[in-house]
């Protein structure tokens, strides 16, 4: 098709094509970083912890008035919960994934650095720990049970060393890029550490909002009033269980507040009902920007159809076919929004610089531009394609006389 009659109608509605190509690159800039920013949270709130989700059952205990032995306190309290009917394994821990409490140390390479190679999210796991997870060893060992301690003895130790810690495989792959991070040592404090196993992934108690996903693990075991109690249960008993080890506890002291009882979904829908929000906020604001460009695209088409009445009337009196008319406003409206999708991109790639800038946000993906282009040329064709229609189906007779 000839486009130069197309142009040449342009200009003389150039105020009507402006406003639309401006519609179209505005929504194009917007609904680009909006398509992004959900699928970066969407991508953020379905990434994988490493630790079994759907058997986790988290229990928090406050004494109500001091307490001195609350590490035996703990032995005791552990022990009854591994006893209850549903239970899998328990274990005493200072924090875990989603949760409200975050700790992180340095890691050196050397004793005497002058700053720590990386922070990593500190864990301290008790007895039992990364079976209760469910995290998954992939090199080296577990801890045995000659190698865990007190955390209270740990805080009371002037000359603190820590013989044995592990690492997850990003954090490792981090640290020994070249060569098997198994038996190499790191420096968590004045004396080494000796690596001597890799889990497979364990995310950090702030998943992508910390200053890094590194993650080490030693084995110290929290007392109750100093981290939280977590449950691996039967998936389909987890109500009953924590119900049944809550009453376990508050009778083997009824001085304890138990100030969370929670399953671990619950933790993670706690976590990023924020993200979900905003989530939905983004798709209802790309929905209602497309719905409003459509219905410009579809006034501005039927305000031309009714402009160039006389005109499409010459054009079937002189043999244009039905095809040939709905062709010339789609192929209009193709133009337009054309114009429109490349003034978007350079907007949306300005949006992008600024998020980077004052948000943090990575870099938005080349594939997001030719996506968004494609949304709006199928929109633009989809609302012409009414008016268009209605153009084609004017008899030429009728409108000559009518003009």
């Amino acid at each position: 098709m000839d486009i130069r009659p197309i142009f040449s109608t342009l200009r003389r509605h150039k105020t009507a094509a402006a406003l639309i190509v401006l519609e179209i690159a505005l929504t194009c800039a917007i609904v680009s970083n909006a398509v992004f920013l959900i699928a970066d949270r969407s991508e953020r709130m379905s990434a994988p912890t490493g630790v079994a989700e759907n058997e986790l059952l988290h229990i928090r205990l406050t004494p109500s008035q001091n307490v001195e032995n609350d590490d035996a306190i703990t032995v005791q309290d552990l022990a009854t919960l591994r006893n209850l009917p549903g239970v899998k394994s328990a274990a005493s821990m200072n924090q875990f994934p989603f949760g409200d409490h975050s700790s992180a140390t340095g890691i050196n390479m050397q004793r005497d650095q002058p700053a720590p190679t990386l922070e990593a999210s500190f864990y301290l796991l008790g007895e039992s720990g990364l079976a209760t997870l469910g995290v998954r060893l992939v090199e080296g060992r577990d801890f045995t049970p000659e190698e865990f301690r007190l955390q209270s003895q740990v805080e009371n130790d002037d000359k603190l060393e820590m013989p044995s810690v592990m690492l997850d495989r990003v954090t490792a792959k981090r640290l020994f890029p070249d060569k098997p991070a198994i038996g190499q040592q790191i420096y968590l404090f004045e004396k080494p550490s000796r690596i001597i196993g890799i889990v497979d992934r364990l995310a950090p108690p702030r998943p992508q909002n910390a200053a890094s996903d590194y993650v080490v693990i030693v084995p110290v075991r929290p007392s109750y009033s100093e981290g939280a109690y977590l449950l691996r249960v039967d998936s389909a008993q987890r109500e009953a269980v924590l119900k049944a080890a809550v009453a376990a506890l508050e009778k083997l002291d009824s001085r304890r507040v138990v100030t969370r009882q929670e399953t671990f979904e619950d933790i993670r829908d706690k976590y990023y009902q924020q993200d979900r929000w905003m989530t939905a906020l983004l798709v209802a604001v790309c929905l209602a920007l497309l719905i409003v460009t459509a219905f410009g695209i579809v006034g501005l088409a039927s305000f031309w159809v009714q402009q160039r009445t006389r005109m499409i009337g010459v054009r079937r009196a002189l043999g244009a076919s039905r095809g040939q008319i709905l062709g010339y406003f789609q192929t209009e409206n193709f133009l337009l929004t054309s114009i429109g999708i490349v003034i978007g991109m350079v907007g949306a790639y300005g949006i992008n610089q600024v998020l980077m800038t004052y948000y943090e946000l990575p870099r938005l993906p080349w594939v997001c531009l030719p996506i968004g282009a494609a949304v709006l040329w199928a929109l633009g064709q989809i609302a012409v394609l009414g008016p268009a229609r209605r153009a084609a189906a004017l008899p030429p007779v009728v409108v000559m006389r009518g003009a």
